[in-house]
């Protein structure tokens, strides 16, 4: 026999190999032994025959593999290079060979020829730690009672484990228990079981369930492990007595508590346990002697205790109950507690108010201390019973002023009475007496307030803000104003006027007001162009004695229309007829200038934005016209055969809802070069004149509007600084108004557009001026 040792593929595990030659009949047989461990992976080489065996590798003509446990599958395969034995599939050990199995064995027969021999190999399949212990069941659940006593034991499922050997299960571990612990004993066969041992008694009532973690470890390196849980539920046992919530109770009743009904406490005791042993049934212990019937009644399953026939305190004060509960175990348990019913007298006359005198109403100008009503009180108990207290409401402006005795009370009023808050009052006379428990009774006497004129008509706003537009009709409504007094009747009737003494006489002239519901009629149509803004003052008077009132103060603005036509300048003809007449030398090229329309209008915002048009054109390929700056311009050169004279007929248009329209007429004539040049010269002097004149004209009324804005914004300043407190609530603006009264006019000339503005105040004159001055300049420009 020879023994050699062979390294594995991962160079860590060692196998021992076994030679044995023996001859049989001629041929040399050898058996040759291998271990290897499971799980290896596919590849890796378990030995080499040509070396281990010292065979030539072209003797290995064929092998032949026989399994004793699965024949269909190929585990292991010969390199016939190499000679090397290696493993062609994964092998698990349990898979292959009953897990139980203390050996697991492949065997192979490899045949050589020259001479021909066969060999017989045998591989052991050695068993690593590759599984976990786990249980059939995840949770396992037990019941036990709770008087099960101390060290009883119990069957637990235990773990499995594929693995053999050191790798199978080791011990188990329980998680820590004050109640329960195990003990973990070996079979015949090695195998481990374990028991849960009651190491503690059970008491349901504090732990009705126990849950804990069972683990089984294995013996391998490193170990492995499964859990299952462990749910124990306590049985019940008749082990506690009802227990009273009291051990004793105090009923305090008055004689007159009616029967039947009334209820007077509700007993209560718990049980512990559970199911019937914690059913509790309630029962009066005592009967009544004298052969008179039970006063009082128990119900069984509630603990209510009530009354059940009347009482008399002359006849009997005290009542002493006793009171059992019982569960309705096999073996009932019970407990009992005591109830001391008390029986008072009652306070059963109530007292009474009579009113003497009364004033059913007041003046709301009435000085406090004014007596309203006089009224006596009696209650027919005695003592503290028939003692009485009278008291009101304490949100009204009354108050009582009893008598020395208390016998009598004077209603009187407490603070001066504000008929807007409240018209009239409903007085509620609570007299109350001091007995135990105390009764009463009430009074109500009713008042009206009467009105006084003390308050002033209110406006909706102030100051109002009111938007007209221009050209309204004269006499129809443009506005209307309210005010509302608080007081009624006459009080409160209100009339309206313009306060013409301080408001502006020129604007008040054409304005009325309709005095009954404060609607203001225009006596006139408004023109934006002439007036932009103003204000005025509204008084409105109530009708009481005396006469009370307010006013407020009226913002107007008035809103633009578009109801002014253009207005050409240029050209302008000697007859005031819209044409003008422009000389152009022939031999001018596309894009030149003829001249420019120049127009305005006196409205604003789209109402004056102003657009050209070419109405009518001699020859429409010779001219265009821009809409936005009115300049004409030719389209081409002129030719021969083009006429020397062309007529174009200009349409002006403002941009308003409805549009206004002007037109112009514009002769264009076609000159020779010379005599353009010469009607040039002329045009450039009169050009340069024209200039000069515009510019110097331009400098002096700049200079004329920044003296006048200066003195303006002067002047200005000392009016403010010199106001009064009374007249500058006199004339107090509108929170949202900046005190500025703006206009703006937008004149159209040519490509220029021209917006002239007011300044703060109402010089409307200064305005005109200079907007005329400035229109004029740039105009001409």
């Amino acid at each position: 026999m020879k023994r050699c040792t062979a390294v594995i593929a991962d160079g860590k595990r060692y196998v021992f190999i076994f030679l044995l030659f023996p001859a049989i009949f001629g041929i040399t047989s050898a058996v040759t032994h291998y271990s290897i461990p499971e799980e290896m992976v596919a590849g890796s080489v378990v030995a080499n025959l040509a070396t281990d065996l010292g065979l030539d590798l072209k003797a290995l003509t064929k092998r032949r593999i026989r399994l004793d446990v699965i024949s269909n599958r190929k585990y292991l395969d010969i390199n016939k290079e190499t000679g090397d034995l290696y493993v062609a599939e994964k092998i698990d050990r349990e898979y292959l060979c009953n897990f139980k199995t203390s050996s697991c064995f492949l065997k192979m027969d490899v045949t050589v020829d020259n001479p021909e021999r066969i060999f017989n190999i045998e591989l052991e399949i050695l068993d690593i730690n590759d599984n976990a212990p786990h249980f059939r069941r995840d949770t396992m659940h037990l019941d036990i009672s709770e008087s099960t006593p101390v060290g009883e034991r119990f069957s637990l499922n235990n773990a499995v484990d594929p693995d053999f050997g050191s790798n199978s299960i080791k011990t188990y571990y329980l998680t820590d228990s004050e109640h329960f612990d195990i003990d973990t004993q070996s079979g015949r066969d090695g195998s481990k079981f374990t028991n849960l041992v009651l190491k503690k008694p059970l008491d349901r009532e504090k732990q009705a369930t126990h849950n804990m973690i069972l683990t089984a470890v294995d013996g391998g390196v490193p170990a492995r492990s499964g859990t299952a849980s462990i749910i124990v539920r306590v049985l019940d046992v008749n082990d506690n007595a009802p227990k009273f919530d009291k051990d004793s109770y105090t009923i305090n009743l008055t004689e007159n508590s009616p029967i039947g009904s009334t209820f007077l406490l509700r007993v209560n005791a718990s049980d512990s346990d559970e199911g019937l042993n914690g059913e509790i049934e309630y029962s009066l212990r005592n009967k009544f002697r004298n052969g008179a019937s039970e006063v009082f009644n128990l119900d069984s399953l509630t603990g209510e205790l009530k009354i059940k026939g009347g009482l008399d305190f002359e006849e009997r004060q005290i009542y002493e109950l006793k009171i059992l509960a019982a569960d309705k175990g096999t073996v009932s348990l019970s407990s009992q507690c005591n109830v001391l019913v008390n029986v008072e007298d009652v306070n059963d006359n109530r007292p009474e108010i009579d009113v003497t005198s009364v004033s059913s109403h007041i003046s709301e100008d009435a000085p406090p201390g004014t007596v309203v009503a006089l009224m006596g009180v009696t209650d027919l108990d005695s003592g503290m019973h028939g003692k009485i207290v009278c008291s009101l409401p304490k949100d009204i402006p009354f108050d009582l002023k009893p008598s020395p005795d208390g016998n009598f009370y004077s209603l009187v009023t407490k603070e001066y009475i504000d008929k807007e808050s409240k018209s009239s009052y409903t007085i509620t006379v609570t007299a109350k007496d001091l007995g135990t428990p105390s009764l009463t009774s009430t009074r109500s006497i009713h008042v009206d307030v009467t009105d006084v004129n003390d308050n002033s008509p209110t406006f909706a706003q102030s100051p109002y803000t009111f938007y007209v537009a221009e050209n309204n009709k004269p006499g129809i409504a443009v506005f209307s104003l309210s005010a509302v007094d608080i007081d009624e009747g006459e009080n409160a009737r209100v009339s309206y006027s313009i306060d013409r003494m301080n408001s502006d006489q020129s604007m008040t002239s054409f304005l009325s007001i309709n005095k009954a519901n404060g609607t203001v009629y225009s006596l006139k149509s408004f023109d934006f162009e002439s007036l932009k803004t103003f204000q005025f003052f509204v008084v409105a008077k109530d009708s009481g004695t005396p006469s009370l009132s307010s006013n407020v103060t009226v913002n107007v603005f008035i809103l633009d229309q578009n109801d002014n036509v253009p207005v050409i300048l240029y050209p302008v003809s000697a007859n005031g007829s819209a044409e003008g007449v422009e000389e152009i030398p022939r031999n001018v090229n596309a894009g030149h200038l003829v001249t420019k329309v120049r127009a305005y209008d006196a409205d604003i915002g789209y109402n004056g934005w102003l657009l050209f048009s070419l109405q009518e054109v001699s020859d429409h390929s010779l001219f265009s016209l821009d809409r936005y700056t009115g300049q004409i311009r030719t389209l081409r050169s002129f030719t021969e055969t083009d006429e020397a004279q062309q007529k174009l007929l200009i349409l002006v248009k403002d941009n308003g809802n409805v549009s206004l329209s002007a037109t112009a007429t514009v002769i264009v004539k076609v000159v020779e070069p010379k005599e353009a040049f010469a009607a040039s010269d002329v045009k450039n002097a009169v050009k340069d004149e024209e200039e000069n004149n515009v510019t110097f004209y331009l400098i002096i009324t700049l200079g004329s509007v920044s003296v006048l804005f200066v003195i303006s914004i002067i002047v200005l300043i000392v009016m403010q600084c010199s106001k009064s407190t009374d007249y500058s609530s006199k004339y107090l603006q509108d929170t949202n108004y900046d005190g500025t009264l703006c206009h703006s006019i937008q004149y159209r000339s040519g490509d220029k557009r021209i917006l002239t503005n007011c300044f703060p105040g109402d010089n409307v004159s200064f305005h005109n001026i200079t907007s005329f001055f400035l229109f004029f300049s740039l105009s001409r420009t």
